[in-house]
């Protein structure tokens, strides 16, 4: 049986709002051990004897069933999301900054969106992994920033969604927690 971290997109904002205890019990019906969710942003660990693919399809399915929205999800090993914690250069808590973490099932759409945010300026960006790249935003201002600006855009939605370093570090450190 293989850990998994899934990363829900646009869940508990814009009107979809999901309470943690029944986004457990939907996917507890899935072929899925340990579900366990994190925080109310759509952050949950599991296990399963599928693979991450099959993981990401299910769990969208069973979203869109459900609760009745347009669900998308990324899936990762938990040692993906400790490398990502790892490489990022920026700061978990600072007074001054936010720093996020933008992951992808989609890598050419993140090329796209590094590029466009690259053009536009003004937002410190580093790519982590094919998959995934950080971004610094100033304290106050991350929803007035470039990159959530462009990011928001409906091209990105199916294949993009962002957390907080903060966030990335507890999702790997819970997913520590059912590898054992």
């Amino acid at each position: 049986m293989s850990s998994y971290a899934v990363f829900l997109r646009g869940i508990n904002v814009g009107g979809i709002n999901i309470k943690m205890a029944e986004l457990r019990s939907a996917l507890e019906s899935l072929p899925f051990a340990g579900v366990k969710t994190l925080l109310a942003s759509g952050n949950v660990v599991l296990e399963s004897d599928l693979d991450a693919t099959a993981v990401k399809n299910a769990v969208e399915a069973r979203l869109r069933e459900a609760f009745g929205y347009d669900a998308w999800v990324v899936v990762l090993m938990p040692q993906q999301v400790g490398e990502l914690v790892d490489k990022c250069p920026y700061p978990a808590d600072d007074k001054a900054t936010h720093s996020y973490v933008t992951l992808s099932s989609d890598p050419a759409m993140l090329d796209e969106l590094f590029a466009a945010v690259t053009a536009a300026g003004g937002v410190e960006q580093l790519r982590l992994a094919p998959g995934a790249l950080a971004w610094l935003a100033p304290a106050g201002g991350t929803i007035d920033s470039p990159f959530s600006k462009i990011s928001a855009k409906p091209r990105y939605k199916a294949s993009t969604t962002t957390r907080n370093l903060r966030t990335l570090i507890k999702v790997r450190d819970a997913a520590a927690t059912i590898q054992k």
